[in-house]
């Protein structure tokens, strides 16, 4: 058959989803009666006359030989590759014995490797990644479209053979069994704006898992949501509920299954949902509860962003105090706080859950838990010209040290105080007010800025941090003062939500 469909695969030698993907993409093709182009390409970077892989030397090595196999002898590459994916950790250990195995000279193999036409060869295919947009490992395009369908077995060769044109297909697409149908109810409330009550991006990536996936989209606005929403216990929205047909899926239920949860009569898939539907919704100038209380008059509402009043020269932010970004993030206040001082009313929330039996979660640990409260005791403590910045800029230094007693005393922050505090009744208190506001706000990235008391955005960098600033606020005086980022400005991202 004549290639009618060209797929190139993004690996590294010794990323084991890149390995996974191999072991299962190469014997797929294989039954594909030649009708599939695998280009494979490798991602890494070229300094200067080196070359660079994630995994080190080793795996450029490995990259360098399974290239001069395509080059050289590209009807055996695919062979000599599984092969040495039988001990991809020891790459290249024992490639000399994989050559053999696939019918490769030895002797070529190695030239390429260590000579110019290997380098040259795996330059350009740096080069072809990176001109591509790919970092991931593994990445699969299908025809120069990027394929986020299944990697493994016939769900795998189902989205191979529907990149087909009609007619062109190989017979093994003719003889590959439908895929299980999957049952779901999406429930959602169309008077929810926030991205987060959307259900269709969800059902989206579940059609990514789930390739037989039926769909029964449902708003609150239905009796039948309202019914379907009792029945199962729920409590916000939006809910993905499945019957029993997930298990039919054997393979996306094994993957999907720590992420449900029984729900009456159905699984529910944990979304952190937040939307109240019972709830008065806050700025619809609709009364949703029937009380005679209309959005922001509703008690309910009167803390959410709809309803918080402007408050001038003011800058929230919610952190993590283990998350890498909220340090940085606080540390770059230290140049902020240079250029606006008092003139800014500055306040730091803390990002955790707290349980029904009063204990506290926190996404990096118990450690996350203590400190959050050890720095609300500072902040309470020693709000005075932000004194208590000085016990957290010295903890950020090593913040996953327990040695925290080493950033009090001599800075004039008393470590009785913090110790009495974080141990009793107070800092707990101070923290299960944070948690509160935090998702009263719908808050839950770390770091997340709120500027003037109403105003989300985000960002770890001093200068994108007075930038905000003084979008909201440009009349300060420290918005005529310049800020310039370290020459390793931070990156952006977040922990969390």
């Amino acid at each position: 058959n004549k290639v009618s469909v060209t797929m190139d695969l993004y690996v590294m030698s010794q990323c084991p989803y890149g390995v996974q993907a191999l072991d299962q993409i190469i014997p797929a093709v294989a039954e594909l009666d030649g009708a599939v182009d695998l280009n494979i390409e490798y991602i890494g970077r070229k300094e200067g006359d080196n070359l660079e892989s994630m995994h080190g030397q080793s795996e450029v090595d490995g990259n360098l030989l399974q290239i001069c196999a395509s080059e050289l002898a590209p009807d055996k590459r695919d062979d000599f590759i599984l092969c040495m994916n039988k001990n991809w950790r020891e790459i290249p250990k024992g490639w000399e014995a994989c050559a053999d195995t696939a019918g490769i000279d030895k002797k070529a193999l190695g030239a390429c490797k260590d000579g110019e036409q290997g380098k040259k060869l795996l330059a350009a295919s740096f080069e072809k990644s990176e001109k591509d947009g790919v970092q991931g490992s593994p990445s699969i395009r299908l025809n120069g479209k990027d394929y986020a369908g299944r990697r493994v077995g016939e769900g795998l060769l189902r989205g191979i053979c529907k990149t087909f044109d009609e007619g062109k297909a190989p017979k093994k697409c003719s003889s590959l069994p439908a895929p299980p149908k999957v049952q779901i109810i999406a429930l959602g409330d169309e008077r929810c704006k926030d991205q987060g009550c959307a259900v269709d991006p969800i059902i989206k990536n579940l059609e990514q898992l789930f390739e037989g996936l039926e769909a029964t989209r449902l708003d609150w606005k239905e009796d039948e949501a309202k019914k379907i929403y009792k029945e199962a216990g729920l409590k916000a929205l939006p809910a993905v509920l499945f019957d029993d047909s997930v298990e039919k899926d054997v393979e996306a239920f094994k993957r999907m299954s720590r992420w449900l949860e029984t729900a009456g009569s159905y699984r529910s898939l944990r979304l952190g949902a937040q939307h109240d539907p019972e709830a008065e919704i806050c700025d619809n100038g609709v009364d949703d509860t029937g009380d005679g209380v209309v959005d922001c008059a509703e008690e309910s509402c009167k803390q959410t962003m709809a309803c918080r009043a402007e408050k001038k020269n003011s800058l929230d932010v919610f952190v993590m105090s283990q998350c890498p970004y909220g340090v940085m993030g606080l540390d770059a206040m230290k140049d902020v706080l240079d250029a606006f001082g008092n003139e800014l009313d500055f306040e730091i929330h803390y990002i955790a859950g707290e349980r029904p039996d009063g204990g506290f979660d926190a996404l990096h640990g118990p450690p996350e838990v203590a400190e959050n409260i050890r720095q609300l005791c500072a902040i309470k403590h020693y709000p005075k010209d932000n004194k208590f910045m000085d016990y957290i800029w010295c903890r950020n230094k090593n913040i996953r040290s327990d040695e925290w007693k080493s950033c009090t005393g001599d800075n004039g922050i008393a470590t009785k105080v913090i110790d009495k505090c974080q141990s009793g009744a107070e800092g707990k208190k101070l923290l299960s007010e944070d948690i509160k506001l935090a998702e009263t706000l719908k808050i839950g990235g770390s770091p997340t800025w709120l500027a003037n008391n109403r105003n989300t955005f985000k960002g770890v960098s001093a200068a994108a941090i007075a930038q905000n600033i003084c979008t909201h606020n440009p009349e300060m005086a420290g918005c005529k003062k310049e800020i310039k980022d370290a020459p390793a400005a931070a990156p952006q991202g977040s922990c969390g939500g």
